[in-house]
């Protein structure tokens, strides 16, 4: 996909944001609030989202204990259990800029990925920043998926194929544990569902110079996003805190991927850079990106076409790297 990207709403896509837009009013910018109050109204936003929730055939709450081997502190992870159920369990590492949202702000999108891949989907609430920086919320992360790895049963779950997601923050933090699993030498994920990730601090990349304003997701936020997980200006050339700094044998070694983004999103052009590197090492990890949808789209399932299309074909993807890797 060229990187001169033409930036037309779809019209559902449109008319869903100005219908927010006259229903909220103003908002304040939640990044520029107080932590505390910039993840209240991050919460708010999202619960118009979080609604008509399908059913599950079990929810379950399980506490992850803190790993002294990794440094992660006792982490609450939802279980979503479908009730039509294939083999297999998805980890799935919510966003929010590393410093917002939770397991319940993307409950609908969670329930969805389940219905569709047919898997278990289990979402850790991980530490945010700017209160827990980087490498807090990975390292939670990485001791929930060996967690999974070592002992299912502990979340109530039976063996099987174990991927793992994440959208935008949680897309880096799904990619990241897998590269820190790969230097320790540890079993990974068979695969992994990467939506609309945010994997370096480029802020002059093409995608950020053309949607540097918006509309959703802005350049100044994800600058600030950045200023509270790494504010150490030397974490941002570790891969752990922006993968597509990795070696070449780092993204070589990982499972198959598949890649998903939103095509009017300053974090568009990460994406395409992964494929790109992916592409050069001779993978052939599917890229796909949904024409005049905004950054985030996924949380709008309730209301947009092309979120539950993405959703669905993210579950047939899960059901075939679950397959094919078995």
């Amino acid at each position: 996909m060229p990187e001169d990207l033409p930036g037309d709403l779809a019209p559902d896509t449109a008319a869903l944001m100005d219908r927010v837009a006259r229903e909220d009013g103003p908002q304040p910018d939640p990044t520029l609030l107080p932590p505390a109050e910039g993840r209240a109204a991050a919460a708010q936003g999202n619960r118009r989202w979080n609604v008509e929730l399908p059913p599950m055939a079990e929810i379950r709450e399980h506490e992850v204990p803190a790993d002294p081997a990794v440094g992660s502190a006792a982490c609450r992870a939802r279980v979503l259990v479908p009730k039509e159920r294939a083999e297999g369990t998805l980890l799935f590492v919510h966003g929010g800029g590393f410093a917002f949202c939770s397991p319940e702000t993307h409950e609908r999108c969670a329930r969805l990925l389940a219905i569709e891949s047919g898997m278990a989907v289990v979402t850790p609430d991980y530490r945010l920043a700017p209160e827990h920086p980087y490498p807090a919320g990975l390292m939670d992360v990485v001791a929930c998926l060996r967690a999974l790895q070592a002992a299912p049963s502990i979340f109530g779950l039976a063996p099987g194929p174990l991927l793992i997601s994440g959208d935008s923050a949680g897309a880096n933090l799904a990619l990241a544990a897998m590269l820190h699993e790969h230097r320790h030498g540890r079993e990974l994920p068979q695969g992994a569902l990467l939506f609309y990730g945010v994997y370096s601090a480029d802020h002059g990349s093409p995608s950020h110079v053309r949607f540097a304003e918006g509309p959703g997701l802005t350049t100044a936020k994800m600058r600030r996003y950045w200023d509270w997980y790494a504010p150490n200006e030397e974490a941002r050339h570790d891969p752990l805190a922006c993968p597509l700094a990795a070696k070449d044998s780092e993204l070589q070694a990982l499972p198959p991927l598949w890649l998903h983004a939103a095509g009017i999103d300053p974090l568009l052009s990460d994406t395409l850079a992964l494929g790109r590197r992916l592409r050069e090492l001779g993978r052939d990890d599917p890229v796909s990106i949904v024409p005049g949808v905004v950054h985030g789209f996924l949380q709008m399932s309730v209301s947009l076409q092309a979120a539950r299309d993405s959703l669905m074909a993210a579950g047939a993807a899960a059901r075939k790297l679950a397959k094919t890797n078995s």
